[in-house]
């Protein structure tokens, strides 16, 4: 293979503008950290409690995406048909959608005299403003990621291998176990890791579904939200806690890509 040409000098420019504009910002935060205080200011028990929180409820979220999100993404990317193209667009729509819009709308679906929430309420179960509204709403706005990374993955390796696995008398359920999922490993990570970083960060459909109190819906970035106001070293230091953990997430997930293509 040749190596691909050079890029034109001045391209670097606006490259390097953008990659500051994402970076000053982060680096000035962690500047304003008071470091000597940093343990205490991020171990009160509302600060442990939301953490714990949102890494609890950003796992189950995760599970929840891929229980429906990867059937979904096959459908999706096996079938071309016109009830597939109406439906890809609605399910891709959280993604643009802003977070406060997704919260109302899963206000009205789930809430006390919603759609389906005024039904559960006459069975004697109530979503709104519970933890299973949390998980709900990081559901709902981490889902495309997972269902959009992975429909890739599986439009990419084809059905190629499927059906060889059929014609060789294979059932259904042995191919979707011994071909289908280790051929969608990758992209089923990749979606996997997005899909948690989501729900970790997910604040605006949270506070408008599941609302704010300690211990059963207040996740981090509600309490840095809070904090902000009372406190601002607190909110600053968790600020950080989280980055750091997105970051975790983001290095994860570019490491394993890179490893995957060099095996490539």
């Amino acid at each position: 293979m040749t190596n691909p040409p050079g890029l034109p000098r001045w391209i670097y420019l606006p490259a390097a503008v953008g990659a500051l504009f994402v970076m000053v910002p982060l680096v000035a935060m962690v500047a304003k950290v008071d470091w000597p205080r940093f343990g205490t200011l991020i171990s009160s028990p509302s600060s442990t409690a939301a953490l714990r929180l949102s890494l609890e409820t950003s796992l189950a979220s995760t599970l929840l995406c891929l229980l429906f999100g990867v059937p979904l993404a096959l459908v999706l990317a096996r079938t071309d048909g016109r009830v597939t193209k109406f439906v890809r667009p609605l399910i891709l729509l959280p993604l643009v959608l802003p977070p406060v819009v997704g919260g109302i709308a899963l206000l009205y679906a789930f809430g006390r005299l919603g759609l389906v929430g005024r039904y559960l309420e006459a069975a004697g179960v109530q979503i709104a403003f519970t933890t299973v509204a949390v998980v709900l709403a990081q559901t709902f706005v981490s889902l495309p990621f997972l269902v959009i990374s992975l429909e890739g993955a599986a439009r990419t390796a084809g059905a190629d291998y499927e059906v060889v696995a059929a014609t060789l008398g294979a059932p259904p359920g042995q191919v979707w176990w011994r071909v289908t999922l280790p051929l969608l490993g990758p992209g089923l990570i990749s979606g996997a890791v997005l899909a948690f970083a989501r729900s970790l960060g997910e604040f605006g459909a949270t506070l408008t579904f599941a609302g704010s109190r300690q211990g059963v819906t207040r996740t981090l970035p509600l309490e840095i939200y809070l904090q902000r106001e009372s406190d601002a070293d607190a909110a600053v230091a968790l600020s950080v806690l989280l980055v750091a953990v997105a970051a975790a997430v983001v290095i994860g997930l570019g490491s394993r890509r890179l490893r995957a293509g060099g095996a490539a």
